[in-house]
């Protein structure tokens, strides 16, 4: 696999890398850069798609200038600063917003390296000025080495690679301080803003910005827009300096107040632009990034000089990309005094059951990190398992399997589990709240009164179940120790992000080290718990539950005992139809059966034996 690096020398692209014998490589490019790199000289860069073989001719055009060099093993930047002046260190000269090199072998296998990179002000901003970073000259950090991150690193999405493919896979920049700003510190305007649910540690990230950027960047002029989106154009603003955020992290909650929906986004760049903001610090879910997304897009429209960084928060762990979100640490902490609660209740009385719900309206990351913690959860439901009741290897068979055992059974639930179970009980509309989340039944209750109700009908026998909901509970506290340090790492490399000038990123762990990543990436899907990964096995071993595995030929087995019912009732029903038939044409009167109603009256008894 070849290594590449790809540099934007004000706006026009050149590659360089080191080719292995007989490959070709193919380079696409994803920005507005004029000029290109091909096999046969410069083309335009829409049309791209030349393909550059080992010792081929390599154009690229630099202003008014044609350099041309052969595309030959060896070759590295130091052409760059020697046949165009350009160091490929300054910022100036930036990489462009995704580069994907394809390199083809003699039998023409294919690999792929993708660097995602996000916008930067000077993409639509020209000869923007540049400052020297004010951490140069602080004391606290005179004694790092290499403080300053290099432009030239990257961040591997992917670290267990094949030997013969190292360097294959996504890649981000990496996050941190750089050498040059692209912001004076007196001229910084800066808000924060909080959207969507409660999370521990919203107060953590809030004081880290405002701490961040008081003490290492000399910024003074700092706000919090309050309640959500909402707050740019229909609240207040908060004046924020390292006073008031003093002790906010060993609260819950924010001091901002948060709210769903919103997002009028005209009206919120008219807010910024109007208030001379040209610092945007967004922290929120899925929901609340892509707006910050949108917010980017108007920014850049109207070409101003505004960063917009986000800070992803989610209790549940379900955004993409990044190995976890704050608050998740604690969620899965705090969630270990209801199961031990759940565990005291059923072991202590005869046929005791302990149920708790736990937070993951799409994922069971929260659910199943708890059972693992626990030890003491017998069945873990989660979203991304259907599971089904009656039947073999269903969850009536298996709690009575347990109850017979040990006496006693602890079920953890997450909120999004069974919820197609529900939908066939329940004649409810689909609705959604104002962020866009489907509204879910609370599979808690109905739950707890499915098995309760299957003891009582088939056993005859009653159990002591004790269900408990933590779910507020855990949001409104503060962060943990673990958290806490998460937390001020994300505000830190969020500053350091906006400050350097670029924009329209989130801002999150891959693999350990801190990235800049481009909003659209992980927004794109929702991070659930893979069911083939080894975290899911090792649950499995842990607990013995049943895998549901199933699932599919257990509901198709019962739509079929379903259906054998109805036609054995339409058939009894057809039968008294004709019989009475005869009668009719015998003269002796109708005598009419509908067949529908006892079909229809056999199914809701079946429904209701569920």
């Amino acid at each position: 696999m070849a290594c590449i690096s790809f540099l934007d020398l004000q706006c026009l692209g050149f590659c360089y890398g080191h080719l292995p014998p007989h490959s070709r490589c193919r380079f696409d490019y994803h920005g507005g850069c004029t000029g290109s790199v091909s096999g046969s000289g410069v083309t335009p860069w829409p049309s791209l798609g030349g393909r550059i073989s080992r010792g081929s001719h390599v154009g690229l055009r630099a202003g008014n200038e044609l350099v041309e060099r052969n595309f030959v093993q060896g070759f590295d930047c130091g052409f760059l600063k020697r046949e165009l002046n350009v160091n490929p260190g300054d910022e100036k000269f930036r990489k462009v917003s995704s580069v994907v090199m394809n390199v083809a072998s003699a039998s023409d296998d294919v690999s792929r390296a993708v660097f995602q990179d996000v916008p930067h002000l000077s993409d639509w901003l020209s000869n923007l000025a540049t400052y020297r970073n004010p951490l140069s000259d602080n004391p606290a950090f005179a004694t790092v080495q290499q403080y300053f991150v290099d432009p030239e690193d990257l961040v591997a999405r992917n670290v267990v690679v094949k030997l013969s493919s190292p360097g294959d896979g996504m890649h981000f920049r990496r996050a941190g301080p750089r050498e040059k700003v692209y912001f004076r510190p007196e001229d910084v305007h800066s808000c924060i803003v909080t959207c969507g649910g409660l999370c521990p540690g919203l107060n953590t990230v809030i004081r880290e910005i405002v701490c961040g950027l008081w003490h290492q960047y000399g910024v003074h002029n700092i706000i919090g827009i309050e309640g959500g989106y909402r707050g740019f154009y229909a609240r207040n603003t908060i004046p924020l300096n390292p006073k008031v955020v003093n002790d906010i992290h060993k609260r819950g909650g924010t001091i901002l107040g948060t709210s769903r929906g919103g997002h009028e986004t005209s009206k919120i760049v008219d807010s910024i632009e109007d208030r001379g903001i040209n610092q945007v610090y967004i922290i929120g879910g899925d929901g609340t990034q892509k707006g910050a997304a949108v917010i980017y897009e108007e920014v850049r429209r109207r070409g101003l000089k505004v960063a917009v960084a986000g800070i992803p928060k989610t209790i549940d762990n379900d955004i993409a990309v990044i190995d976890r979100s704050f608050g998740f640490d604690t969620a899965v902490e705090e969630a270990q005094r209801a199961i031990n609660a759940a565990h005291t209740e059923a072991e202590s009385v005869e046929n005791g059951i302990g149920l708790v719900k736990l937070m993951g309206r799409y994922s069971g990351y929260i659910a199943m990190h708890a059972t693992l913690a626990s030890r003491d959860v017998d069945c873990c439901l989660i979203p991304e398992v259907p599971f089904y009741l009656e039947g073999e290897g269903g969850l009536y068979e298996f709690v009575e399997k347990r109850l017979r055992e040990n006496g006693h059974i602890v079920l953890v639930v997450a909120e999004g589990a069974g919820q197609e179970l529900l939908a066939e009980c329940m004649d409810t509309l689909d609705a959604h709240d104002a962020s866009g989340n489907r509204l879910l039944h609370d599979v808690g209750m109905w739950l707890s009164q499915q098995l309760k109700d299957h003891f009582v009908r088939t056993k005859k026998q009653v159990v002591n179940l004790k269900y408990i909901d933590p779910t507020y509970m855990i949001r409104a506290i503060p962060s943990n120790a673990a958290d806490n340090v998460y937390c001020t790492l994300l505000a830190q490399s969020a500053i350091h992000g906006a400050m350097a000038g670029y924009t329209g990123f989130t801002v999150g762990p891959v693999n350990g080290r801190h990235a800049y990543i481009p909003i659209a990436r992980v927004t794109e899907n929702q991070n659930r718990v893979n069911i083939a990964d080894r975290m899911w096995a090792r649950l499995l071993s842990s607990t013995g539950q049943p895998y549901f595995m199933k699932h599919e030929q257990a509901m198709k087995a019962k739509s079929n005992d379903e259906a054998a019912e109805i036609m054995k009732n339409l058939g009894s029903n057809l039968a008294d139809v004709t019989v009475n038939s005869r009668a009719f044409q015998n003269g002796n009167g109708l005598a009419w059966k509908q067949p529908e109603v006892a079909a229809c009256s056999g199914l809701e008894e079946d429904r209701g034996a569920q």
